[in-house]
């Protein structure tokens, strides 16, 4: 039986959240670069330009990437034969602490729906956790801003609504939000499971590497298409029209009640700020 320290995460955690909230990862710093490139010009093209142009900036480490330093969602896979002798919710609290305090970090999470004081140091964070085979913990860690995470949506549909009605709730939704998840967005789709299962399915989507591709074919093509549909919808650039709305569609499945089509649309802002790590 293999034991890891609770310092051991804490630092780990603590690291990849002030590393995240300043620095994108290699696969959307090129998306942006190639959207950039490809964007036809004018006001649309001058923003993708400014993005790339932020993300250096704040890759020096002193200002984030956005104002909004997000919620904290960690997907954690824990061994089998692995021994935390400690809680790991609140390891990864105390980390999410460590990190926004010293690092002067907007705190953003309130303790109640309505009261809505603010805990003051961006926790309690939001963890999910998996028991696997082995003797590792895997830690997917994301922060996730508002902007973008209010335009999500979540539906049953009936099987009879097929691909189609898919693709016509992923499109409508992304079409209604318009401008305000602060395009190029990512977009994370989970479908199948149930209500809860496929919104969990949507937000582990947005994990996914840039320039992966779903192993499934009748999937990957679905995520071409709705690539091409929702940039045909010409939001553009943080809404002010233009050919680059969407960097990428993730779409990831659960097998479901034969009676239900479950889809959740989890969108991303262009500050996509997630690592991985294996202890």
């Amino acid at each position: 039986m293999r034991t890891i320290t609770k310092e051991t995460v804490k630092k780990q955690v603590a690291d990849i959240l002030l590393d995240i909230n300043h620095r994108l990862g290699p696969s959307m710093i090129s998306a942006l670069e190639r959207a950039r490139d490809e964007e036809a010009g004018g006001v649309a093209k001058a923003i993708l330009e400014d993005l790339v142009e932020n993300q250096s900036i704040a890759a020096e480490g002193v200002f984030p990437l956005c104002q909004d330093t997000g919620t904290v969602v960690v997907f954690a896979n824990v061994g089998n034969r692995l021994h935390l002798p400690f809680s790991l919710e609140e390891a990864i609290d105390e980390a999410v602490r460590k990190a926004y305090l010293e690092g002067h970090l907007r705190q953003s999470m309130v303790s109640h729906p309505f009261k809505r004081a603010n805990t003051l140091d961006n926790t309690p964070a939001i963890l999910h956790t998996r028991i696997v085979d082995g003797d590792k913990l895997h830690l997917k860690i994301a922060v996730k801003g508002a902007g973008s995470e209010n335009m999500s949506r979540v539906g049953i549909l009936k099987p009879t609504d097929g691909q189609d009605g898919v693709v016509k709730f992923i499109v409508d939704t992304v079409n209604e939000a318009g401008g305000r998840p602060c395009p190029p967005i990512i977009v994370g789709v989970g479908l199948g499971g149930n209500l809860e299962k496929s919104a969990l399915l949507a937000k582990e989507a947005l994990f996914r590497d840039l320039d992966d591709e779903s192993p499934d074919e009748d999937i990957a093509r679905l995520e071409h298409r709705l690539m091409d549909e929702i940039n045909a919808l010409e939001i553009g650039p943080m809404g002010v029209g233009g050919k680059k709305t969407c960097l990428a569609v993730k779409v990831n499945t659960f097998p479901m009640h034969m009676a239900s089509l479950p889809v959740a649309v989890n969108i991303q802002c262009h500050a996509a700020r997630h690592k991985e790590v294996i202890l």
